[in-house]
């Protein structure tokens, strides 16, 4: 049967696919500004049953002590959504505006394949370890350390790479032992409602294990942060709502995972090819139109070659046109929204308002009246001080910024409430890897190394976050730590 055959999604709870109590809203494609259907709405209510729902299943079902009942679940979901890829590839070209050529990546097979990584880990973990004898306190005892399930996790999640970050939190949630409610972005909510029709007609996951509630209301998903019943928030989003899920989380002491905002610098050293480096800067910030926390928004160039710098990068940045998601050939596809595109207009009249001048780009494409399009666009003229180099555009924008040697380059890096990511380009490794040991932020590419991978940690330092994902940190991010101590014979 075809994923979402009637063009209206349901919620999951409690094992059932359920209308929502606040009725429906639409899912609209980004490129054309068509309404694709409807999706479930849910109410306060909805999410508290639904929170109910993973409280009763990770208390009176074995779902978090069967390890190989998970790791079956996990790997079943991901066969699932393997049998239907290519109608999820419409799907996230339709609802995310995701250009065609990154849902063979991280907007779509990468991370199914990458739910492997969460099953494999599951199964071969050591969830025990034997610490051995010892007399603490004079008396004889059998030490061992334990890892168990946090308990009920609150998932919340953007609209940028939503099945990668989706999968990213349930993956290791689920295999970790615990139960999951999923509440995803408004703007993309087929992309999680689906996987409630693939669990219930593929898989054996039992009923509340995971939860899956859509909503056009942001303050539904606040009562994740606020419910007793809910041990941990594992949210992916702007570092100001990182900010109220983590008060909010407070008054229940939580566990809280948050991966948050970025304004990366990509660092070019003045031994680098500055031209080759410049027009890497320029593709990576014009990918699925700069809707990614950790990609590089702020070229960092020596002095002396600003000017070229800025030419090397419009070169490039102006010749990737925003186009239609479908053609395999489009890099820059549209931006989530209307809200969207006007707010990143906003940064880039900020920008002239600041002295600063488009090298490309500036504003909407004249050849493209309809979808949430915005040119990529290359600021020169400005410094780190700018706001365009302050705060987080997540549009196609690249600011080229002046340093004067590599300890000016780390400065202007690290100039910044966020740490999350960071390029360092230099043909001596030694010299790249002093710098890149000096940048405050989590991932670091080196001459065009990637980092992305489903086995390699993922966070930020500062104002980016708390905690990984990915890699074993990510997959231990939702376990708890018990010792116990047996007296000895």
């Amino acid at each position: 049967m075809p994923i979402l055959a009637d063009r209206e999604s349901r919620l999951l709870i409690d094992g059932k696919l359920v209308a929502g109590s606040s009725g429906t809203f639409s899912t609209v494609n980004p490129a054309t500004e068509e309404t694709l259907g409807v999706a479930a709405d849910a109410s306060v209510e909805d999410m508290s049953t639904a929170i109910g729902a993973a409280r009763r299943a990770f208390e009176e079902t074995d779902w978090s002590t069967d390890t190989a009942l998970r790791v079956r679940c996990i790997r079943q979901l991901q066969d699932a959504l393997s049998k239907h890829v290519e109608e999820l590839r419409e799907l996230t070209m339709s609802e995310v505006g995701a250009p065609r050529m990154l849902t063979s990546a991280a907007q779509l097979e990468g991370p199914i394949a990458d739910l492997s990584f969460s099953a494999d880990t599951a199964e071969n973990y050591q969830w025990r370890i034997d610490l051995g004898i010892a007399s603490p306190m004079g008396i004889k005892t059998q030490r061992t350390v334990a890892r168990e399930a946090v308990g009920v996790v609150g998932a919340i999640t953007p609209w940028n790479f939503p099945h990668q970050i989706n999968f990213a939190k349930i993956g290791p949630a689920l295999a970790a032992g615990n139960t999951v409610v999923l509440k995803p972005a408004p703007d993309t909510p087929w992309c999680a409602a689906v996987l409630g029709e693939l669990i219930t007609e593929h898989t054996d996951i039992p009923a509340g294990v995971l939860n899956i509630v859509t909503s056009s209301d942001h303050g539904v998903g606040a009562l994740l942060s606020k419910d007793p019943r809910v041990d941990m928030v594992s949210f992916t989003g702007s570092t100001a709502t990182g900010r109220a899920v983590m008060a909010d989380g407070a008054a229940t002491l939580k566990k809280v995972f948050l991966e948050l905002g970025g304004k990366s610098a990509f660092l070019i050293l003045d031994d680098a090819d500055l031209a080759g480096a410049c027009s890497m800067a320029a593709f990576t910030a014009s990918m699925h139109a700069g809707q990614g926390c950790a990609i590089t928004t702020r070229l960092v160039v020596p002095r002396n070659r600003y000017d070229e710098a800025v030419e090397a990068a419009a070169a490039t940045m102006g010749g990737l046109k925003p186009g239609d998601p479908t053609n395999p050939g489009t890099i820059c596809g549209p931006v989530i929204s209307a809200r969207q595109r006007d707010r990143i207009q906003e940064y880039l009249d900020s920008a002239i308002a600041e002295g600063g001048r488009f090298a490309c780009g500036g504003g909407r494409p004249a050849d493209r009246d309809v979808g949430f399009f915005i040119e990529p666009t290359v600021i020169a003229g400005l410094d780190n001080t700018a706001k365009v180099a302050r705060e987080e555009i997540f549009g196609p924008v690249l600011t080229v910024i002046a340093h004067d040697g590599d300890d000016d380059a780390v400065r202007i890096a690290n100039d910044s409430p966020y740490g999350l990511s960071g390029t360092v380009f230099s043909p001596d490794l030694d010299r790249a890897n002093s710098v890149a040991a000096r940048l405050r932020v989590g991932t670091v590419n080196i001459n065009g190394g990637v980092w992305y991978s489903a086995d390699l940690p993922f966070g930020g330092y500062k104002q980016s976050g708390i905690g990984r994902e990915m890699g074993l940190a990510g997959f231990e991010e939702y376990l708890e730590i018990k010792a116990l101590a047996t007296a000895a014979q």
